[in-house]
């Protein structure tokens, strides 16, 4: 699956990483829903750095068609709100 992280490019994923992925995402919708700021910040920081850890970078010149779009590190909470779908970030 390719995966771009909104400001810094697309990475490509095993179908594999997207269970521990989908844990941080849960994690990362209950500090939304409860308006916790602090752990929204270390969520969303330790997801995209999961997703930079398990991914292999795309080419900068890469035309590849992303299938899932993640916010940008310096996000906020009302942005990732706009964001989400009823799965959260990470459908499944």
């Amino acid at each position: 699956m390719i995966v771009r992280i909104m400001g810094e490019g697309q990475m490509r994923l095993a179908d594999s990483h997207f269970t521990e992925l989908n844990t941080l995402d849960d994690e990362l919708l209950e500090e939304m829903e409860s308006g916790d700021e602090e752990g929204f910040r270390r969520t969303l920081g330790a997801l995209l750095d999961a997703v930079r850890r398990l991914g292999t970078p795309l080419p900068d010149d890469a035309l590849e068609p992303s299938e899932l779009i993640l916010p940008a590190p310096d996000s906020s909470l009302a942005d990732v709100r706009a964001m989400l779908g009823d799965d959260g970030l990470i459908p499944g």
